[in-house]
């Protein structure tokens, strides 16, 4: 990808979105590049628990936007991996806290000032003034989307508010993944997501039962080689770092793809 400044966005809420910012954020630093991960998800915040760096968090966006601390101060440099700082949300606040214009110049100074090669956003759910704060000042996005017909529904129209923001680089992550229900019928394969949606995919993640192990001791999955949801978050940062990296291969499974058209407005 050529944008610095992705927003993480999904529409709906639970679909990993927060998981698919502390990784491939992880990932980005692990592969050389200076990073900041920015969680705008203010009075909901949990980037810094994924990340287990909730225990450093002094200052939060919030003081930094209102002005009482300097952005320095605010970010917290993950020790694990060079290059990689979080700026957290606040805690104790809600969304009206949030200024759009103001949180444009912040992402400007990661960029400009500070020299961050790349700044991932993490988006609130939703479709109001969080989601808007956090798209203001990206060029890109990663829309994570899990094979269902809500989150999927939900993609298709934040999709179509990132176009009309001008914001045109943007991928899917197809999250949580399970081959076996895909051969059943019973889950959406990738397929039919890439074809209701219309946007290449940038990663394939499968389910995995360490995606909860790595959020409860906030360790990113990417970290732990064991990990099949940490390798494909890994292969994710590698194709936006610009690496040629091939993606699963998708089978031609379409179990629900007929049965929801309707839902779309196919026929």
């Amino acid at each position: 990808m050529e944008a610095r400044a992705i927003v993480v966005t999904s529409g709906k809420g639970g679909v990993g979105k927060t998981t698919t910012t502390a990784n491939v954020g992880t990932a980005l630093a692990h592969l050389g590049e200076k990073v900041a991960v920015v969680d705008v998800d203010v009075g909901l915040r949990n980037l810094d628990v994924v990340m287990g760096l909730e225990s450093r968090v002094v200052f939060d966006l919030i003081d930094v936007i209102e002005g009482r601390t300097e952005l320095k101060k605010a970010l917290v440099r993950d020790k694990r991996v060079e290059g990689l700082y979080l700026l957290p949300a606040a805690q104790t606040r809600d969304k009206e806290a949030l200024d759009p214009e103001r949180f444009k110049e912040i992402v400007w100074e990661l960029l400009e000032k500070e020299g961050f090669d790349r700044v991932l956003i993490d988006s609130p759910a939703g479709i109001e003034k969080g989601f808007k704060t956090a798209a203001a000042p990206a060029e890109g996005a990663l829309v994570v989307v899990n094979p269902e017909v809500s989150s999927v529904r939900d993609a298709d129209r934040i999709i179509g508010m990132l176009e009309a923001m001008g914001i045109q680089e943007n991928y899917l992550v197809i999250n949580r993944i399970r081959p076996e229900m895909v051969k059943r019928g019973d889950m959406l394969a990738v397929e039919d997501v890439i074809e209701i949606l219309g946007l290449k995919p940038i990663g394939i993640v499968p389910e995995d039962e360490h995606v909860l192990i790595s959020t409860n001791v906030g360790e990113p999955l990417v970290l732990r080689s064991n990990s099949a949801a940490g390798r494909a978050l890994m292969e994710t940062a590698r194709r936006i770092h610009g690496e040629s990296v091939p993606l699963p291969l998708l089978e031609d499974k379409k179990g629900f793809w007929a049965a929801i058209r309707r839902i779309f407005g196919g026929s």
